[in-house]
């Protein structure tokens, strides 16, 4: 199983040719969409180059979990209710939703997504 380093060397790798960023950008705590500009479109081509880079499948909605964002059953008045905040984190065990349950506003969402929850949802996927 690659190290921590190792996977975040190849998460990095894989968002520096994806967005077009400078390798520097590429930090732990960096978000996605507010400090790497990523974009939806972005996502998969991300997701294609993570798939490749680690031999791994990453299904559709695991990583960005759009199903549960726009469903009526989990969001109301544009924020995610108590049923959507326990789907995301069954859902999304690697990502840090703390920040994101004080505010949980659907518009919010692509901007929690940073590069360590990224290495670790890799880590979790190599790690079976």
């Amino acid at each position: 199983m690659p190290s921590r380093d190792e996977i975040f060397e190849k998460v990095k790798t894989a968002l520096v040719d994806a967005l077009g960023v400078d390798d520097d950008e590429v930090t732990p705590g960096a978000t996605m969409v507010g400090d790497l500009g990523a974009e939806s479109i972005d996502f998969l081509d991300i997701v294609f180059r993570l798939e490749k880079s680690f031999g791994i499948k990453i299904p559709r909605g695991e990583l960005f979990p759009e199903d549960v964002l726009s469903s009526t059953e989990f969001v109301f008045n544009g924020k995610v209710n108590a049923a959507g905040m326990a789907a995301l984190k069954a859902r999304m065990p690697f990502y840090d939703l703390t920040k994101f349950e004080q505010n949980p506003s659907v518009q919010n969402f692509p901007n929690m997504l940073t590069v360590e929850d990224m290495v670790r949802y890799v880590q979790s996927k190599v790690g079976h």
